[in-house]
């Protein structure tokens, strides 16, 4: 460091110095401490932000137990309920179903049970759901003009176990029905007796969408 030059004695100038230097320390401090306490004040505006979240929490969480929910938490519920893609496609229509009916032989013995298929194929363009239980599907055993009927599957057995399917466009549903080769009526009332041997049809029905009749032989 320079040494002091000047007409007074060189503790003056020593002192000067030193007053000066120190002066500039404390102001170099006010500034470090003003900064400081600026980014302490930030700190605490960004705390104050983070412990409002679970108060606003907890108040939905009381207003959802008393069964009336606030309005934030009523629109996430009634997004997530119109994303429910199942209950938004509803029942299958009549008219995007098709039913076909076939026959596992073109004859059967008289004595034997002939078997009956039934599938069911969404037609439409979109998926949808129905109720395919055996108490809701219909097959009937009919003769061959079809004038009169012998056998229907719901006479003895109107009810069914519920079979909800889920069908996508194109998709299908098969079932099998036995018959036992008896005569039946409505509510199983009256004598049930083999029909003889002949020509016969059946048909298959669900809702009012009915199958092409398919013939078949008892010999």
């Amino acid at each position: 460091m320079l040494e002091p030059n000047g007409p007074l004695p060189p503790e003056i100038y020593w002192r000067r110095r030193a007053a000066a230097i120190g002066a500039v320390v404390i102001a170099l401090a006010l500034v470090i401490w003003a900064a400081f306490a600026l980014l302490k004040g930030g700190g605490d505006h960004k705390t104050d932000a983070k412990a409002s979240t679970p108060a606003s929490a907890a108040a939905t969480s009381k207003a959802g137990a008393s069964g009336t929910p606030d309005p934030i938490s009523a629109k996430p519920s009634g997004v997530a309920a119109s994303g429910a893609a199942p209950a938004a496609q509803g029942q299958c229509p009549d008219q995007s179903l098709a039913v076909k009916v076939t026959v596992a032989q073109p004859t059967y013995k008289t004595g034997e049970q002939p078997q009956f298929g039934i599938v069911i194929t969404n037609i439409s363009s979109a998926a949808c759901e129905r109720d395919m239980g055996s108490g809701l599907q219909l097959v009937q055993v009919q003769s061959l003009d079809g004038q009169r009927k012998l056998w229907s599957s719901t006479d003895c057995f109107p009810d069914g176990t519920p079979d909800m399917r889920t069908l996508a466009p194109g998709q299908q549903a098969a079932f099998t029905v036995t018959w036992s080769g008896s005569t039946s009526q409505p509510n199983c009332a009256g004598e049930r007796v083999p029909v003889p041997a002949g020509p016969y049809t059946v048909v298959a029905q669900l809702g009012s969408v009915r199958s092409s009749p398919e013939p078949f032989n008892i010999a």
